[in-house]
């Protein structure tokens, strides 16, 4: 995990620009003694805006850019020269970050191609004395001052934007479903916690349709509890439209699989709950037609669950239908 490229969370303190400040300034010429007030604007400071990027999967390049800071604007002039604005800075992130201030509210979310969402806003400049000229105040000597920048440490957090996510135990066939539904290529392998990072693939249904499905590692009993690894990433299905639960049938109790990974669900967040759900049964090949009549009898009717096994291909296109039904619903 330490060496993974995959990062859906860092921490990092953020920095606008101030305003600068207004100029106070009276107009002097050699034939115009009166000249008045002149004093320009103050330049606004840089703001700091996310723009999603959906090149972007992961938030790496974040990882070490620890601080940053936009810059301040200048201060106005004389002869109403107004202050230069300072720079704002651009951060690309992936569709999905969420960004969280130190008290853990969200400011922004970056949801959208090329959605540009504000994280620091920028001071404004201060207005010049020539603003506050009038008939009965025509040589005012004051101006504004520049306001301060926003600083302090948010969090940016990725949460993948995928239509199904895949929710089962360590070896329950995820990864392999996803390698034969689209063309991804996760790792498999015959021993628990072969998926360290979640992997998205492009599921091509009828008539040119598809959909994106995420397989996220492997949840065990008391992963709201930080048990496993899968905690750190239930956060990735919390965008998810539909949930299919893999269980396998060579379990040696199938319902009771389905509703420990529910519960561990509820635990975290209870609003998962309220998704559409699916059940895939898998691994099918490996017990005969009697026992999946038993199974069957012992499912809740409330979910529509399908037996399949993707290395025989078996009910693989009928699961992939039952999805669709189920994202258009």
């Amino acid at each position: 995990m330490a060496d993974s490229n995959f990062i859906d969370y860092v921490r990092i303190f953020c920095a606008s620009g101030a305003g600068g400040a207004g100029s106070t300034h009276l107009h002097r010429a050699k034939y115009v003694p009166k000249g008045g007030p002149d004093g320009g604007n103050g330049g606004k400071g840089g703001s700091i805006i996310l723009h999603g990027n959906p090149q972007f999967w992961t938030l790496i390049h974040l990882r070490y850019r620890k601080h940053i800071k936009a810059e301040a604007g200048e201060h106005g002039g004389a002869a109403l020269c107004h202050g230069k604005n300072g720079a704002d800075i651009v951060l690309e992130v992936p569709l999905g970050t969420v960004a969280r201030n130190e008290e853990g509210k969200i400011v922004c979310e970056v949801t959208q191609p090329d959605q540009m969402a504000v994280l620091c806003k920028g001071g404004r400049g201060g207005l010049g004395n020539a603003n506050f000229k009038s008939a009965t105040n025509q040589t005012p000597r004051y101006s504004q001052p520049g306001e301060p920048g926003i600083e302090g440490w948010f969090t940016l957090e990725l949460k993948i934007l995928a239509d199904v996510g895949l929710v089962g135990f360590p070896n329950a066939g995820k990864s392999t479903l996803l390698s034969v539904v689209s063309a991804a290529k996760p790792k498999i392998a015959d021993y628990p916690f072969t998926t360290l990072e979640p992997n998205l693939g492009i599921v091509t249904v009828r008539d040119d349709k598809s959909f994106v499905m995420a397989d996220i590692p492997g949840i065990i009993e008391g992963a709201h509890e930080g048990k496993g690894i899968g905690l750190r990433f239930l956060r990735h299905i919390e965008r998810n439209s539909v949930l299919l639960f893999m269980v396998p049938a060579d379990s040696a109790n199938v319902l009771e699989d389905y509703r420990i990974l529910l519960n561990e669900l509820k635990q975290y967040n209870p609003e998962l709950l309220d998704k559409q759900r699916v059940l895939a049964v898998t691994k099918c090949d490996v017990i005969d037609e009697e026992t999946r009549r038993k199974l069957r009898r012992h499912l809740p009717r409330t979910i529509k669950t399908v037996f399949i096994s993707s290395v025989a291909g078996e009910n693989v296109d009928v699961l992939k239908d039952v999805l669709w039904e189920a994202l258009n619903s």
